[in-house]
C-alpha cells in the first residue's frame, strides 16, 4: 500500500463527513480466529486488562429490581446460557482503547461475573436447569432501567441461491474486498472525527472517493467474486442486511459475512421507484421490487445504481446451527437473543432485558437479550434492532417489526451503573 502524506490525509476531511463508516472493527480483529461457541469459557486474570480511558455514555439509568421486569418469570431460557457464555468471550477480549471501535462494556466490571459463569458452566453445562440459571442471574446482575421509551425493529439473515461460478441465472456478483480499497482513520489528526473512517483509493498522488456501484460494475479490474447469485434484488437486499447464507447449486451452503464497504451513502431504491411513479412508496416491499424487476429487466441496472453504496464480503463456513453471522461485536449472533443497539447509550457486550411486543401485535415479547451489534439507523436510548435469525420466516417477522419498547441494562452487582471503555 502506498503511504499517504499528512497533507493528503488532511485533504480528506470533507470526504470523511460524507462517507464515514458506522461499522465496527471487532469482527475484523477476530475474523481469522475459529469461533467455537461450545468451547470451555476462559477468563483471564483481572490484572491482565489495560486501564484504558472511560467512554462517555449518553443514557440515564435508574436502579430497578428483577420483579420490576415484566414477563421475566415467563422467559423460557432457550439459548440464553450459551449466548451468555459467548457474550463473556467478547467481554474478556483485551481492550484496545481505540475510539474507532464502538463503546464496549467495561471488562474489569465483568471479569468476576464471567469467572463465575465459567465455574457455573463447568458444573451445569451450556443448558442448565431453568430455575438455577435464573437464580444465578438474579444473584449476580442488577437491572438498571434505561430512561425513556424506545422502538424495536427487526433484522435477519437472508438465505439466497447461487453458485461459485458464473453461469445460467447466476449472474449477480458478490464481491470480496478490493485490493485498492483504502480505509483511513483521521482521529489522530482530527479528534473531532474520532470513530469515523474514510474509504477511498489512490489515483496518481491523490486520494479520491472509492468507486460507486456503477463504477465498480464498469471496471475491467473488478474485485474478486465470492459467489454469483441468481436474483439481482435478493443480491441487493443481502447487501443491505450485511450478511447472508448462500445455498450453492452443489448443495453446499456458505455464509457471506460483512467485510467492508465503499464508503458511499446509501440511497433507497424503493423511494426511487416511488419517485419514478413505478410503485407507491407504501408498496415498495422486497417482493414487489422483485416483481417490478422481472417485468422491467432492461431497467434493473438503472434501479440498482441509484444506490452508490456497495458492501464487500468474506466467506465463512457454516459449522453451527445456533451461530448466526457475526455482529459488530465480533460474536456470532443468536436468533431472538441478540440485538443491535446505539453504543452511545448501551455499550456492546451488555446483557439487556427487553420488554416489547411481537410484530404487528400486542402479544408480549419480553426476554433477556445481548447487545452485540450496531446499525446506522439504530440511534437513541432504548432503540434496538432484534435479530430474528435466518430465512424467509425470520425475514417476515423482521419486516413487520416496529414496536414500542422498554430496556433495562443488566450490570454486575456492586459495580455501579453501566459504564464503558
Amino acid at each position: 500500500m502506498k503511504k499517504l502524506s499528512l497533507s493528503l490525509i488532511a485533504g480528506l476531511v470533507g470526504l470523511a463527513l460524507l462517507s464515514c463508516s458506522t461499522s465496527s472493527d471487532y469482527s475484523a480483529e477476530v475474523e481469522s480466529v475459529a469461533f467455537d461457541m461450545h468451547a470451555p469459557l476462559q477468563v483471564p486474570a483481572l490484572s491482565s486488562f489495560a486501564q484504558t480511558a472511560p467512554r462517555a455514555l449518553q443514557g440515564q439509568y435508574r436502579p430497578a429490581q428483577w420483579h420490576d421486569l415484566p414477563g421475566w418469570s415467563e422467559d423460557n431460557g432457550e439459548h440464553l446460557w450459551i449466548t451468555l457464555i459467548n457474550n463473556c468471550r467478547g467481554l474478556m477480549r483485551p481492550v484496545s482503547g481505540s475510539l474507532t471501535i464502538p463503546a464496549r462494556a467495561t471488562p474489569q466490571d465483568w471479569q468476576p461475573f464471567c469467572r463465575d459463569v465459567a465455574e457455573f458452566s463447568r458444573e451445569h453445562g451450556e443448558t442448565p436447569e431453568l430455575g438455577a440459571m435464573k437464580f444465578f442471574l438474579e444473584q449476580h446482575l442488577q437491572p438498571w432501567a434505561l430512561v425513556g421509551r424506545g422502538m424495536a425493529t427487526g433484522y435477519y439473515e437472508p438465505i439466497v441461491h447461487g453458485s461459485k461460478s458464473r453461469g445460467g441465472q447466476n449472474q449477480w456478483p458478490m464481491y470480496a474486498v478490493p485490493k485498492d480499497l483504502l480505509t483511513i482513520d483521521l482521529a489522530g489528526v482530527y479528534p473531532e472525527l474520532a470513530g469515523k473512517r474514510v474509504r477511498g483509493k489512490v489515483e496518481g498522488n491523490k486520494v479520491v472517493p472509492y468507486d460507486s456501484r456503477a463504477q465498480i460494475a464498469a471496471r475491467a479490474d473488478k474485485p474478486p467474486v465470492i459467489a454469483w447469485l441468481n436474483d439481482p434484488v435478493e443480491a441487493f437486499f443481502l447487501q443491505v442486511q450485511g450478511s447472508g447464507r448462500v445455498q450453492l447449486d452443489n448443495g453446499r451452503s456458505i455464509r457471506l459475512a460483512y467485510a467492508d464497504h465503499n464508503g458511499r451513502p446509501y440511497t433507497s431504491i424503493g423511494r426511487w421507484l416511488a419517485d419514478q411513479g413505478e410503485l407507491p412508496l407504501a408498496q415498495t416491499s422486497m417482493q414487489n421490487i422483485k416483481a417490478w424487476a422481472q417485468q422491467n429487466p432492461h431497467r434493473v441496472d438503472e434501479m440498482l445504481n441509484v444506490n452508490e453504496a456497495m458492501v464487500f464480503f468474506r466467506e465463512e463456513a457454516i459449522q453451527d446451527s445456533i451461530a448466526g453471522p457475526k455482529g459488530a461485536y465480533g460474536i456470532p449472533l443468536v436468533a431472538q437473543r441478540t440485538v443491535a443497539v446505539d453504543p452511545d447509550y448501551v455499550p456492546l457486550g451488555s446483557p439487556l432485558y427487553l420488554a416489547t411486543t411481537y410484530p404487528a401485535s400486542n402479544a408480549p415479547l419480553e426476554k433477556v437479550v445481548f447487545a452485540q451489534d450496531t446499525g446506522s439507523a439504530i440511534k437513541g436510548a432504548a432503540r434496538v434492532d432484534f435479530f430474528w435469525g435466518s430465512g424467509d420466516a425470520a425475514g417476515e417477522q423482521a419486516g413487520r417489526m416496529k414496536q414500542d419498547t422498554q430496556v433495562w441494562v443488566l450490570w454486575p452487582v456492586g459495580m455501579g451503573e453501566p459504564n464503558a471503555r
